[in-house]
């Protein structure tokens, strides 16, 4: 009965949860990586599997998204010890390559914000999912979400406008 029951969660939510991993890590292979582990977590862990799907669900973004935490905590320690490459230079042409720089820095960007920030945006604005769903997914109130949701477009501008004027002073030397 278990094993049916978490594949009949893994066959409704693994492809939600891929896409979230993806936009939170912006990597497939680690997206894949993040979705198996938290399914490893689930079968694992005895007294873990919720009594309901909808309570399933809200776990399993939640442990989706301390997956990636951990992940952007891992990554942080090792970017300290290692040099970054220049930015790409900005055409503001519209061309396919420009566009492909935008989503680059787009990317970039949200890569930038806390885990939480990150997850709370994109589950608003890629998923185009309402304040009180991702408060329930998250584990926190539609207020809460809604404060993450107003400082990670905040810290997002910044992000993108410190970027541009790096660029420009790049272009002008």
């Amino acid at each position: 009965m278990r094993a049916e029951r978490l594949t009949n969660l893994f066959d409704a939510h693994q492809q939600r949860l891929y896409r979230l991993a993806l936009r939170l890590t912006a990597e497939a292979e680690e997206a894949r990586d993040l979705v198996q582990e938290t399914f490893l977590r689930l079968a694992s862990q005895r007294g873990a599997l919720p009594a309901t799907d909808s309570h399933a669900e809200g776990w399993l973004v939640k442990t989706l998204v301390h997956l990636c935490r951990d992940r952007e905590r891992r990554l942080r320690v090792r970017r300290r010890f290692q040099t970054s490459p220049p930015p790409p230079t900005s055409d503001s042409s519209g061309t396919p390559e420009t566009r492909v720089v935008a989503r680059d820095a787009v990317q970039k960007a949200l890569a930038r914000l806390s885990p939480r920030r990150r997850a709370v945006i994109v589950l608003h604005e890629l998923d185009d999912r309402d304040t009180t769903e991702i408060g329930r997914l998250l584990g926190l109130t539609p207020v809460t979400v809604r404060w993450h949701l107003h400082a990670a477009r905040g810290d997002l501008k910044k992000i993108l406008r410190d970027k541009e004027e790096r660029d420009e002073d790049q272009a002008l030397k």
